[in-house]
């Protein structure tokens, strides 16, 4: 009876593992389709991009508020970027928030903890949070901030008992001074970031700085990271004040008008993420022209379908994606796997070639953008929480349409007659790849 009843433990005990293991496998590997929009009294089934109504669509969709009053100013790599981003730092009166996903030691490192720790001394609550993979700072840095004031914490540090979201990784970029103040986009603290995006070492990078309401949303982003990170849940004029106008540093050189605009915070979760959607609504309500600059371009076939679709109804899609000096050749092996069926709809390729291309962009009709840290990638669409500020505006749709032509001087088209005749090492390194594009 004894054996009889060992046996069923173990038994019990193996299926509980299976299942377990299964489990996990099925999260790992989870993909939920948003295949297509659909709409009545519309042919692509949206609203057009340049129709109050599409705005209205997408907010309410993404749930994200687009407000108006918001002015941007779109900075173009590390040269435009972190000037003015150790300005407003310096400028900070009363609070620094700060959320990153890629750091490294070096110049850029250095720069941002001096300013971070002068701004603590001085009596600035400053609070600096980092994700525990995509981070790499140095515990004497990390000493060093904690001493002068600063409130450091850790995002999903990896351990045994919260594996089931190990891969789960906050990829934002958040940094807002003194509640009014907001700089997010692609950018990492590492130096591959300086530069102006045209040598090899340094990265080709859009990022924006901005004021308005979208602000207090990209601060309700990173209060939500750190209320997980350290159970401390932000509120308060301190982090949220009730004219975030007052006190700000000076205004872009060139300010353009108020802008409808807000802040999407996608996170994982069971079904499909805010991402999806706003991918599925934004390619649904092109009308002449989809551009579209991505670093890590891993699409399902809902994706690839969807661009289709819009190069077959005349819209004028065009991408720029990395070329051969990607940081990761993999991701752009199984990018490629998909080149032939979006070049035979009608889809226009480049690749990027005097450096990696790391930005994540968007712009639609020249009143539709994106700027922020959504790939187009398994990862970013079910895995990683993203920041993306949208906004609805003319004026910053020219701004960051003239960005996108200007690139493709320096990028090399990808034609279908000659990609095709690509040797047979590239097609297989390319069906490898593809066999792993749900990890990427």
């Amino acid at each position: 009876m004894r054996r009889i009843l060992r046996l069923v433990g173990w038994s019990a005990l193996g299926l509980l593992v299976l299942l377990l293991s299964v489990t996990g496998a099925l999260t790992l590997l989870r993909w939920d389709r948003t295949a297509r929009v659909v709409g009545f009294g519309e042919a692509a089934g949206a609203p057009a991009a340049a129709s109050p109504e599409f705005a209205r669509t997408a907010a309410l969709l993404t749930v994200t508020s687009l407000l108006p009053g918001n002015r941007l100013e779109v900075l173009s790599n590390g040269r435009e970027t972190f000037p003015p981003l150790w300005r407003d730092l310096r400028a900070a009166r009363r609070s620094i928030t700060t959320q990153l996903y890629f750091i490294n030691p070096g110049a850029v490192l250095d720069s941002l903890v001096l300013l971070l720790r002068e701004r603590a001394a001085a009596g600035v609550e400053v609070r600096f949070l980092y994700d525990a993979v995509g981070s790499r700072v140095p515990d004497s840095t990390l000493t060093g901030l904690r001493a002068a004031g600063v409130r450091v914490a850790r995002f999903r540090p990896v351990r045994w008992y919260t594996l089931q979201k190990a891969q789960n990784r906050s990829h934002a970029r958040t940094v807002v001074i003194d509640g009014a103040l907001g700089f997010t986009g692609g950018f990492g603290i590492d130096d591959r970031w300086l530069g102006d995006g045209r040598s090899p070492h340094e990265w080709r990078e859009t990022n924006v700085r901005f004021t308005g309401p979208a602000v207090a949303q990209l601060q309700a982003a990173f209060a939500a990271a750190w209320a997980e990170a350290t159970g401390q849940l932000l509120a308060g004029r301190l982090h949220f004040p009730p004219d975030p106008s007052a006190g700000i540093g000076p205004p872009p050189p060139d300010p353009i008008e108020p802008a409808l605009a807000g802040v999407l915070h996608s996170v994982a979760g069971p079904g499909n993420t805010g991402a999806q959607r706003l991918f599925a609504l934004t390619a649904a309500g092109a009308r002449q022209r989809l551009f579209l600059t991505n670093a890590y371009f891993v699409p399902d076939r809902d994706i690839v379908e969807m661009l289709s679709a819009a190069a077959r109804r005349d819209v004028d899609v065009r991408l720029l994606l990395p070329g051969p000096l990607t940081d990761v050749p993999l991701t752009r092996a199984a990018a490629r796997a998909h080149y032939e069926p979006l070049l035979r709809a009608g889809v226009r390729i480049w690749e990027y070639t005097p450096a990696m291309m790391h930005a994540k962009t968007f712009v639609v009709d020249r009143c539709w953008i994106g700027i922020g840290t959504m790939n187009l990638d398994p990862r970013s669409f079910v895995h990683n929480d993203e920041v993306v500020l949208l906004a609805w505006d003319r004026e910053a749709g020219a701004m960051l349409d003239s960005m996108f032509l200007d690139d493709l001087h320096f990028a090399r088209e990808i034609t279908l007659p000659t990609f095709a005749r690509r040797p047979w090492r590239q097609r297989l390194g390319e069906a490898f790849a593809i066999r792993f594009k749900r990890f990427l």
